[in-house]
């Protein structure tokens, strides 16, 4: 009986010092939406606990947070959210490293090869772009100077 008393004492502490966060809260710190938190959460990246009347009250944890952040950069890398979460639940299964970074890396190799082929697009219309404009300066210059 003082074990089992003991235990819930423990349980009620660590229940104490974890930390959760609303769904605002994580809207407000990372400048999302309710709603893309919301979506986020259909994506399965994140899976607040509910609480309150019919569980309609989410709330977030640490783990939630960090899933969040991760999320969050994988698309400033330009990857999907499907690509996303198949990294990031890589990294709940923390047994043997070695495959994820090898996934990161492929994953990686491909977002900046896709990025090298939309720069060279974006040079060769750069490059358009000054010769027509040099064409079109050269034009009105030689009309400028005829009478």
């Amino acid at each position: 009986m003082r074990r089992a008393r003991h235990l819930r004492d423990r349980q009620r502490f660590n229940m104490a010092t974890i930390t959760t966060y609303s769904i605002s809260d994580l809207a407000r710190e990372f400048d999302l939406t309710p709603r893309a938190m919301r979506f986020y959460e259909d994506m399965g990246l994140l899976q607040p606990a509910r609480s309150g009347p019919g569980g309609r009250i989410r709330v977030y944890t640490n783990r939630d947070r960090t899933r969040l952040k991760l999320t969050l950069r994988a698309k400033r890398l330009g990857l999907s959210l499907t690509e996303a979460k198949e990294l990031i639940d890589m990294y709940d299964s923390p047994r043997d490293t070695g495959p994820q970074l090898r996934k990161f890396l492929q994953v990686l190799a491909d977002q900046r090869r896709q990025i090298e082929e939309q720069m060279a697009e974006l040079n060769a219309n750069l490059d358009e772009v000054k010769a027509h404009e040099r064409e079109a300066r050269a034009l009105l210059a030689r009309m400028e100077k005829s009478p």
